[in-house]
């Protein structure tokens, strides 16, 4: 018999890059509120942006926020944010404070990402390799958004990836710094506003895992390309660029789209990301979140 997890205040799955809610019958965090809602946990996928920036879609949230407060009469929500999402959480936390309880960052990348510095430098501003990858990046997005079948919501690819960087990111962290470290790798304040603030991740497993999970062999393709975090990244996000706050645990052998969700391969050795989501949940209750 499971221990009743409910929260005191609803959580909010926040989707990042590429991200939806639903594709037909396909849900993009459905293993995660499957089992938040078999343990009594209100949960909600807010629909942002699938490409945009950072503070674009945080303001996307912030409308999602409110809709889900008064929907269910809560006074505040637990923001659980993947990769972009995590910022999104984080710029609406700074700004309404008052109605976020807790952020969490999952896999995100709050100091940048070293894959976006790499794209970013192959790309060469106002000529064709720009153009066609900004083109490539919103057909693609509109195909999601079809799919979908949601309402279009606005995207532009150039500023999503330039919001990824490291640049962008420490800029972004000028204007929002509440739970970052003071040092590299290090912890974060674990409360600020009164909004409490936390973030796990992982790395890549070892090469000597035996592999026929697709997903996990382009995430162990892209990891090679990190010069800061090399073999201490998750294929998209370095493993101390993701801390923010209460570091949980930023080395779970897991990659990047499997913090999502189970690997397909059921592996030996690596992480079942779902209870991951189910602790922090027992993790928030404690809190009297």
């Amino acid at each position: 018999m499971q221990q009743d997890t409910t929260t005191l205040y609803p959580i909010l799955l926040v989707h990042g890059l590429f991200g939806f809610e639903r594709i037909g019958p396909f849900e993009l965090f459905h293993n995660v509120r499957q089992a938040l809602k078999a343990i009594g946990v209100q949960v909600f996928v807010p629909y942002l942006s699938a490409i945009h920036d950072n503070e674009v879609r945080g303001r996307q949230l912030l409308c999602q926020i409110d809709s889900v407060l008064k929907g269910t009469g809560a006074v505040k929500v637990n923001l659980i944010g993947h990769s972009q999402g995590a910022l999104a959480a984080r710029y609406a936390a700074a700004l309404a404070p008052q109605k976020v309880a807790s952020v969490t960052s999952v896999s995100g990348p709050n100091h940048g990402s070293e894959l976006a510095d790499v794209l970013r430098k192959a790309l060469i501003p106002g000529k064709l390799p720009e153009t066609v990858a900004q083109n490539v990046a919103t057909l693609f997005s509109d195909f999601l958004c079809l799919l979908s079948g949601t309402k279009t919501l606005p995207r532009n690819a150039l500023a999503a990836l330039n919001a990824l960087t490291t640049e962008g990111v420490g800029d972004f962290n000028d204007k929002y710094p509440q739970g970052l470290p003071q040092s590299w790798g290090g912890q974060g304040a674990e409360r600020v506003n009164d909004v409490r603030y936390f973030s796990w991740s992982g790395v890549v497993p070892p090469i000597s895992l035996p592999t026929l999970d697709p997903i996990q062999d382009i995430c162990r393709g892209l990891s090679p390309y990190f010069m800061t975090e090399p073999l201490q990244n998750d294929g998209f996000v370095g493993r101390y660029s993701s801390h923010l706050g209460t570091v949980i645990r930023s080395d779970y052998p897991i990659d990047h789209l499997h913090s999502l969700g189970r690997p397909a391969s059921g592996l030996a050795g690596t992480t079942d990301s779902i209870q991951l989501y189910v602790e922090h949940a027992l993790r928030l209750q404690a809190a009297n979140l």
